[in-house]
């Protein structure tokens, strides 16, 4: 038998379908942890007695750690193996779980947050990479991708209605006790059927990159809810300076490492470049518009946190629904027309949110909420799709992880943009800073769709990658 063929029978075991469940698990755990807790921050504020301020941390902590570390994580399992990273990755989010679920004050549920951002950061792209190995034929591998991202989409509708069933009958605390058992079962699970495949890749981490990019990030996001939530004008200097000097030593470092976090030379191509940029908008637009939506659900009209989670389904429930509609649209007529007409779709959506109003307008919000995922359930398969025919194959493992970079960068600027300047809900002010950030988001959505149409590409055939 030949090196190839016995490579192969390895690869190809009878538990590719459990190995598959439990790689959906990963990923379904990452990305339910960022839509769950939207739903349980004005609870989290009252019983942490705690203002919008740190309310946005509780979720830009977690974003900014998988943004700056996502890159990182990949290589990493590139190097020791993606199934020891995945075995880390679940140790670190279900511990970092218990932590959060444990928190005794504001300040401790944010370090929690952190850590569990990290563990996410390991899952993320190990998940696909460990996909990648199992399923090597192109067919196969298309379909379990398919199902990856399939589960992966449920989990955004799934976090508001879990979480609001949780914190109306529970609290906010169950949010993140129901991981720890999740994890565990996770771990048995990748300990008994995912395959343990040595890494295959020499060279050093980009150490000084990676902690420039999560610094330089950190420090951007503290920046802007700072300053809108108007600190002290040496903590903003501060603030910007981390940010300036951690991005500077990002960009040194991609200059000179052997293997750098950040592709410069990718970054310089305009057809690479172009969607990522506009992953960055919708993701931001998209999970801020989220993030002062549910505030003003729950603190101004005054719904349950369960009555607010279901007000949510209609902007979640079309990213599931238009994924694979965006995949046929993509395939038949290339990523630009799918990505242009979610960007249109997405504008309108937003400028219905003028209607909202401090004592009604919940009409508008779910219009407007519709819409708008509506926009990024065309948009999302595309944009990745985009990115990767702008790669050439043998980089496609680092195109995608930029791709999902992007849009956890998206997450956390645009949570802390909204929150900053929307303020606290229990002022007079909080109702027309929604207005004037509907008309901004339009406008932001518009120049997405200048952006689609000068720098993706038009051109069709292929598959799209899937991914969140």
């Amino acid at each position: 038998m030949s090196a190839s063929t016995l490579d192969k029978t390895t690869i190809e075991n009878p538990h590719r379908g459990r190995t598959l469940a439990v790689l959906c698990a990963g990923m379904f755990l990452v990305l339910l942890d960022v839509t769950i807790v939207n739903v349980a921050l004005p609870a989290i504020g009252s019983g942490l007695h705690t203002e919008v301020a740190m309310q946005q941390w509780v979720v830009d902590g977690y974003v900014v750690a998988i943004a700056g570390l996502l890159i990182a994580g990949g290589t990493v399992g590139d190097r020791i193996g993606h199934r020891r990273v995945l075995l880390a990755g679940f140790a670190v989010f279900g511990l970092a779980s218990l932590g959060c679920a444990l928190a005794p004050s504001i300040g401790v549920l944010i370090a929690a947050r952190v850590v569990q951002g990290i563990g996410g950061a390991l899952l993320l792209p190990s998940t696909m990479a460990v996909i990648v190995d199992v399923y090597p034929e192109r067919g196969e591998q298309a379909k379990a991708l398919g199902t990856w991202a399939a589960v992966s989409s449920l989990a955004l509708p799934a976090g508001p209605l879990l979480g609001g069933l949780l914190v109306d009958r529970f609290g906010w605390r169950p949010v993140f006790w129901i991981n720890v058992p999740l994890t565990i079962l996770a771990i048995a699970g990748t300990l008994l059927v995912v395959p343990n495949r040595p890494g295959n890749k020499a060279g050093r981490l980009d150490v000084v990159g990676a902690a420039g990019f999560v610094a330089g990030l950190s420090g951007a996001v503290f920046t802007v809810i700072a300053a809108g939530h108007r600190a002290s004008g040496a903590t903003v200097v501060v603030a910007a300076a981390v940010a300036v000097l951690g991005f500077g030593a990002a960009l040194w470092s991609a200059r000179v490492a052997e293997h750098p976090i950040l592709p410069l030379d990718l970054l310089r191509r305009k057809a690479f470049l172009s969607p990522n940029v506009v992953a960055v908008l919708m993701n931001g637009l998209f999970n801020g518009t989220l993030f002062v939506g549910m505030l003003y659900l729950q603190d101004v009209l005054g719904f349950s946190p369960l009555a607010a989670g279901v007000m949510v389904l209609p902007m979640a429930i079309p990213l599931v629904v238009l994924a694979p509609v965006s995949g046929r649209l993509t395939a038949a007529r290339g990523p630009r027309t799918a990505v242009s007409l979610g960007c249109a779709l997405a504008a309108v959506g937003s400028l219905l949110l003028i209607g909202v109003g401090r004592h009604g307008g919940s009409g508008w919000l779910l219009g407007g909420f519709a819409l708008l995922g509506c926009g990024a359930g065309l948009m999302t398969t595309a944009v990745v799709a985009a990115v990767v025919r702008a790669t050439p194959p043998a980089r496609s493992g680092l195109a995608t992880g930029v791709s999902n970079t992007s849009r956890q960068i998206g997450t956390a600027t645009g949570v802390a943009i909204f929150g900053a300047f929307a303020g606290s809900p229990h002022t007079s002010g909080f109702v027309p800073a929604l207005h004037t950030l509907a008309l901004a988001a339009a406008a932001a959505w518009l120049v997405a769709l200048v952006i689609t149409r000068v720098g993706v590409v038009a051109e069709a055939g292929g598959s799209p990658s899937p991914g969140r």
